[in-house]
């Protein structure tokens, strides 16, 4: 009887799993003893670190966007569906028309922004965290011209390098524009430092000052006035801007709340070496689904699809499973327009920031035109 694996999510870190499944398992699903499917909720698949470089109009949206369809590798089943319920108990997925059952899952469900957290926040922000708002972001900064930019951060969040990416480079964005000295540029990050990470949030604020970053720690925010222009603090601070830019706190997919399979936000409880969902061992979780204390992001998912992609062979072939994920990440952090630094970081060693540098800018500029030859499973 043949095995069925299901990977469920179409983004960066499903997509890797799924294909470098269906390379490293060409002969069993070729004979009928392995079948490999991969459910999506999109048909488009999007690269989503190309945001910031469209909000500041590097490149066009439609750079960034594939049909899932030509990634995947013609030993994988591609189901276009939204999956409504996950009953790990009974090793089956639900959607409004169908049922799927599997011997062994990888959940890669990634996470959503939430930009209902705050009061006004919505209505008031501008992201770059959507497609949509990447756009608006574009046109509204081609159109600003003097005032005050205020960032806000709310956690948790994916890419944890955004919000310093996005503040380095609108610096750099307004100097290169002639306005530098008509626009005050203000971040506000909810904890006592300017970053999570200490080693990092010494090298971003030596970073601030050096170039005349305001910023607030400690802040979090209340409630947004739209009409006034005013983010109010829950410490009773008042914060105006001209133009204010939101990371919002992001939580775990609708199908993980629904199924009640993640913590309060919606993240799964995962054993931080094996990557199996905690209570089951044929369930693995990659990418932001897992309530792992390490970044949400791309290289993340990529690392983890190492660990799980062997052991899930191994299972199949009646191997034992003998690759651990050591919490490994790796990523740009682009500090201008064209500088960039780098910080890599696991469960032991911290992450220390490299020198800005124009070398590493142009390696993030090949990485964003690569990513597929990584999505595929090739690199």
């Amino acid at each position: 009887m043949s095995k069925r694996i299901v990977v469920l999510g179409g983004g960066s870190g499903g997509t890797m799993v799924a294909n470098r499944l269906a390379r490293e398992l060409d002969q069993q699903i070729r004979a009928g003893e392995v079948e490999l499917l991969q459910i999506a909720n999109m048909e488009k698949h999007i690269y989503q670190p190309g945001y910031i470089f469209i909000t500041f109009n590097e490149r066009k949206p439609e750079h960034f966007v594939r049909q899932q369809k030509r990634l995947v590798h013609r030993n994988i089943k591609l189901v276009f569906d939204n999956i409504t319920k996950i009953d790990p108990e009974k090793s089956l997925l639900i959607s409004a028309e169908h049922e799927y059952t599997y011997d062994y899952l990888v959940i890669s469900t990634g996470s959503v922004p939430n930009f209902n957290s705050v009061p006004g926040l919505a209505k008031a922000s501008h992201n770059f965290y959507t497609m949509d708002g990447a756009i608006r972001l574009r046109d509204a900064l081609d159109k600003f011209e003097k005032g005050k930019v205020l960032i806000t951060v709310d956690v948790p969040h994916k890419c944890p390098a955004a919000p310093v990416e996005i503040t380095l480079m609108l610096e750099d964005y307004f100097r290169k524009k002639g306005i530098r000295e008509q626009v005050e540029i203000e971040y506000a990050y909810p904890v006592e430092r300017v970053h999570l990470l200490p080693t990092t949030a010494v090298w971003i604020q030596d970073q601030f000052d050096k170039r005349d970053i305001h910023y607030v720690t400690s802040f979090k925010m209340a409630k947004v006035d739209p009409d006034k222009q005013i983010v109010h603090g829950k410490d009773g601070s008042e914060h105006p801007y001209d133009l204010l830019i939101s990371i919002p706190s992001h939580t775990g997919a609708q199908v993980i709340l629904d199924s009640k399979l993640g913590d309060n936000n919606g993240f799964i409880p995962t054993d931080r070496y094996t990557l199996k969902m905690e209570g089951y061992d044929n369930v693995y979780v990659v990418g932001d689904a897992t309530n792992l204390p390490i970044s949400k992001a791309g290289s993340t998912a990529h690392y983890e699809s190492e660990t799980v992609v062997p052991n899930i062979v191994s299972r199949i072939e009646g191997r034992p499973e003998s690759k651990r994920y050591n919490g490994k990440v790796a990523c740009f952090l682009e500090s201008g327009m064209d500088a960039s630094s780098i910080i890599n970081f696991d469960y032991n060693n911290p992450p220390y920031p490299l020198p800005p540098s124009e070398l590493l800018h142009w390696f993030k500029a090949v990485y964003n035109e690569v990513y597929w030859l990584n999505a595929r499973g090739i690199m």
